[in-house]
Formats: C-alpha cells, sequence, structure tokens
C-alpha cells in the first residue's frame, strides 16, 4: 500500500506559465522523491504597464511517501 502526501509550492518565469510549471516540477524533484503529479491551483502574472514581466504559478505537487 502506497501512502501520498502532498504539497503546495510556487514558481516563476519570464517566459511563459509552462515554463514556471517545469522549473517548479525541476526543483521540487531535487527534494522530493517520487512525485506522481501536481495540480495548477493559481496562476498569476507581474505586469511592467503592458507588458508582462513574470508569470507565477502555485501547484500542488503530490508524491509517494518511501516505506
Amino acid at each position: 500500500m502506497s501512502v501520498a502526501k502532498v504539497t503546495e509550492i510556487s514558481s516563476s518565469s519570464t517566459s511563459s506559465f509552462e515554463d514556471a510549471v517545469r522549473k517548479g516540477i525541476a526543483r521540487a524533484s531535487q527534494t522530493l522523491d517520487r512525485i506522481q503529479g501536481a495540480w495548477i491551483k493559481e496562476q498569476n502574472i507581474v505586469c511592467d504597464g503592458e507588458t508582462i514581466s513574470e508569470y507565477r504559478v502555485v501547484m500542488k505537487v503530490t508524491f509517494i511517501l518511501k516505506d
């Protein structure tokens, strides 16, 4: 039987929401083993006038606990 845990993380990118998600998962995988998936809870942007300067995501990452 496996037991999973969910942790909430945030990450950002200057190019896209997709890149922010990829960066967040890549960083989480340095600390968390056995990541199974993620749910995108929020997406936000930071603007400099008319230009988007940063894409931010908040996600819940699910990983399996070691036996």
